[in-house]
């Protein structure tokens, strides 16, 4: 069998077998057809390759400047071929195996204050060419914020999921797990405004012969919901009408928020896990670490006898 085939019966493994969600196939496929690429380029088949060649690799990529995130997402994708080809006796070894990636540098989850995020949900109130485009913007900020989905889980949230004003929505997350997130009284309001707009709308349609999308917030993608680039730029676009820098922020970092508001509000942090859908607790734990920045740096900026470094 092919390098190639090895590839594509991966991740049809993955798929099958562990439920890996589309987004984390479309980083494995990504990150091993590029060093299938590389290893052809040297005459080479992934089936022929030695640890020498991985290492190799591994020095090419730090050479062209990516992150060390990057390389070790290279690295894991590579191991995990490996560990799956060497599983089904394909090799009699596996190059990998012996293997360290470098070490992750622990970034900070960058997130908003609770008054920058009450000047987004204000801006999404007045954002859009359209009465529809405007409650359907109010409602993605207001849910996003209340329940700290991840993007692709709140573009892609069915309809049926929110329908008869539930104080709760079942979500699918990634790898297929299934877990339930309150809603706040105020996304709950949004959620009613924009399934009135949503739903007249869809009638007209129907009418004219297009069928019923099954989606909350459908469009005409290939998806049939809004797409998260579409939702990128909504959040940009707000960011900058609340005057907050749009560099700052990203759809995920309303996540980032919901959890660190919760945190610093007294919540349990397996229950801030169990809402963020996180299965490592250790994942949830980063955001300690953002209330300890933040604290330190309003002791050294309003503490009488901090002494600021020069």
């Amino acid at each position: 069998m092919s390098g190639a085939r090895w590839i594509s019966a991966f991740l049809d493994a993955q798929a099958a077998e562990l439920g890996a969600a589309r987004n984390t196939l479309l980083a494995y496929g990504r990150d091993l057809e590029d060093f299938a690429a590389w290893v052809a380029a040297r005459g080479k088949d992934l089936v022929d390759v030695a640890q020498a060649d991985i290492e190799a690799y591994l020095i090419g990529c730090d050479a062209q400047g990516l992150s060390r995130a990057t390389r070790a997402r290279r690295l894991s994708s590579i191991r995990q071929l490996y560990r799956f080809a060497y599983a089904e006796g394909w090799r009699d070894t596996n190059p990998a195996v012996r293997l360290k990636g470098p070490a992750r540098e622990r970034r900070l989850p960058g997130t908003l204050s609770e008054a920058e995020v009450d000047r987004l949900l204000a801006a999404a109130e007045t954002h859009g060419r359209t009465g529809a485009e405007r409650l359907r913007n109010t409602c993605l900020m207001q849910v996003l914020y209340a329940t700290g989905l991840r993007v692709s889980e709140l573009v892609g949230l069915p309809v049926a999921a929110v329908r008869g004003d539930p104080r709760m929505i079942l979500v699918t997350g990634k790898g297929g797990r299934e877990r339930m997130v309150p809603l706040s009284t105020p996304a709950r309001a949004a959620l009613i405004a924009w399934l009135a707009e949503r739903d007249a709308a869809e009638d007209v349609a129907r009418q004219n012969g297009t069928r019923p999308s099954r989606f909350l917030f459908p469009s005409t993608s290939p998806g049939g919901h809004l797409t998260r680039q579409a939702f990128h730029g909504i959040v940009k676009a707000l960011a900058v009408k609340a005057g907050i820098d749009p560099a700052r922020i990203s759809p995920h970092t309303l996540r980032h928020a919901f959890a660190t508001h919760l945190l610093a509000n007294g919540a349990d942090l397996r229950v801030i896990q169990a809402l963020l859908g996180h299965a490592d607790l250790a994942t949830t734990e980063i955001y300690t670490h953002v209330l300890d920045e933040r604290l330190r740096a309003l002791v050294l900026d309003h503490h009488p006898l901090a002494r600021k470094a020069p």
